[in-house]
């Protein structure tokens, strides 16, 4: 940066819904960031009350979908580059230097970075069974990033250069068992509902062989096993996703003919 030159300034943009037990942890890690949006869609918890004693700038939005709640968030921010992250993410010390290290030297032409996502799990750290680096673009200069419409995995595309990042975000996903349940539920009733070329009768059958092939993948090739039982028991419900997505699918299309 030459003399004179002003510093990059940075926004951060995020997304809520009934997160009072994670949103305060995400709020303290970006604490350094001059500019916090915080679009909520109805919270009835005390995230609402979180947010106010931060100090952050607070809007309501109604539900549109996860593309469309983090696109208008971004919409409303004021920085030159833009930090978009989930309520269960943390940003740690060194990711902040980094961030700050980075868009302060960015080449002109470098308009995004991705960071590797580290997740934790029932109480462990997950670094196999494909949960890591999980890389994601999550921070890009303005009006260069546009959130993908996709009703299962919503994804920042970025028009220019993306560099990596070396440090994680930590996302603290699923509370329990339940909670990642819940999840799977949701996604693949979404998945269901929409079309798809295959022919009903076949969706169990090939839902099984998936399953099965999706629990081998998880815990054997992509090393699983080696998180002891939570790798296990994120292999196994990654199994289920799989199956009840294509069993729904059945489901649905006995509906539609009876």
């Amino acid at each position: 940066m030459s003399v004179g030159e002003r510093s990059p300034t940075l926004s951060v943009a995020i997304i809520t819904l009934n997160e009072e037990d994670r949103i305060e942890n995400l709020l303290q890690s970006v604490s350094f960031a001059k500019d916090i949006v915080v679009v909520d869609s109805g919270s009835t918890d005390r995230t609402i009350e979180i947010c106010e004693r931060f100090g952050v700038r607070l809007y309501h939005n109604d539900w549109k979908g996860y593309s469309n709640q983090k696109q208008f968030a971004m919409g409303l921010t004021k920085g030159d580059w833009i930090l978009s992250l989930d309520a269960d993410e943390v940003i740690s010390d060194e990711g902040r230097e980094e961030i700050l290290r980075s868009i302060a030297t960015a080449d002109p032409i470098v308009n995004g970075f991705s960071f590797p996502r580290l997740s934790r799990y029932l109480n462990r750290w997950i670094r196999h069974g494909g949960w890591f680096p999980d890389r994601k673009v999550r921070l890009v200069r303005r009006d260069t990033g546009c959130w993908s419409v996709d009703s299962l995995h919503e994804k920042l595309e970025v028009s220019g250069r993306v560099e990596n990042l070396v440090n994680p975000i930590l996302h603290y996903v699923y509370r329990d068992i339940s909670d990642q349940i819940n999840t799977i539920n949701h996604f693949s009733s979404t998945f269901a509902s929409e079309k798809h070329s295959c022919y009903p009768r076949f969706c169990v059958i090939f839902g099984i062989v998936h399953a099965i092939g999706k629990f081998l993948e998880c815990a054997v090739w992509k090393l699983g096993i080696l998180d002891g039982i939570p790798g296990m028991i994120i292999a196994m419900n990654s199994a289920f996703y799989i199956f009840l997505k294509h069993a729904k699918r059945w489901e649905r299309s006995k509906k539609r003919t009876t």
